[in-house]
């Protein structure tokens, strides 16, 4: 996360303003940006959740837990957040599950893949309608036009692959800082 603080702020350095910001969802990204509204890219939760469950979950409650998150962009933050407290509530058992190795002390949670989807929507959750709480900011529900933008930076980068890092962060603040097109 350190790059990220670092390119924060040669964009702010530069004159650059954030009023919101919208991130895939990687761990330590809220940091990152703390105390401006931030909103989790609603398609890269679903992304992360079918990870752990597949299209196709076999049990019913990785299912259930699935349906609720192709609910995402069809809810209210209210509904939504009532909708996932509900299969907590019902499916508590899931989340605390485990099973022990035989013939040792060691254990894993035993519906693991299922557990990490929903807790994955819940830590997320604050920060997956942010859009809705400031429609003044209009706000986008995922990253979609963000990733296409970057893309010329991303070919530019990629054309010089045995680029060391040092270098490679030196050549995207040149074309940060000195590019327009």
């Amino acid at each position: 996360m350190v790059h990220y603080h670092y390119g924060r702020k040669i964009l702010e350095e530069r004159g650059w303003t954030f009023q919101a910001v919208v991130i895939d969802g990687r761990r330590g990204m809220i940091k990152v940006f703390e105390g401006m509204p931030i909103q989790v890219c609603q398609f890269h939760q679903m992304r992360t959740v079918t990870k752990y469950l597949t299209r196709k979950p076999e049990t019913i409650e990785g299912q259930t837990l699935r349906a609720i998150m192709l609910q995402l962009t069809k809810s209210t933050e209210k509904e939504f957040t009532q909708l996932l407290f509900g299969w907590k509530k019902k499916y508590q058992h899931i989340l605390t599950d485990k099973t022990y190795v035989t013939g040792t002390k060691h254990w894993y949670y035993t519906h693991k893949k299922t557990r990490s989807a929903y807790l994955s929507m819940e830590r997320n959750l604050p920060f997956l309608f942010t859009y809705l709480r400031y429609p003044e900011l209009n706000i986008s529900n995922t990253t979609n036009s963000l990733d296409g933008s970057f893309t010329h930076l991303k070919d530019k980068t990629n054309i010089h692959h045995g680029l060391r890092k040092d270098r490679r962060y030196k050549m995207i603040e040149e074309i940060l800082g000195g590019e327009e097109d």
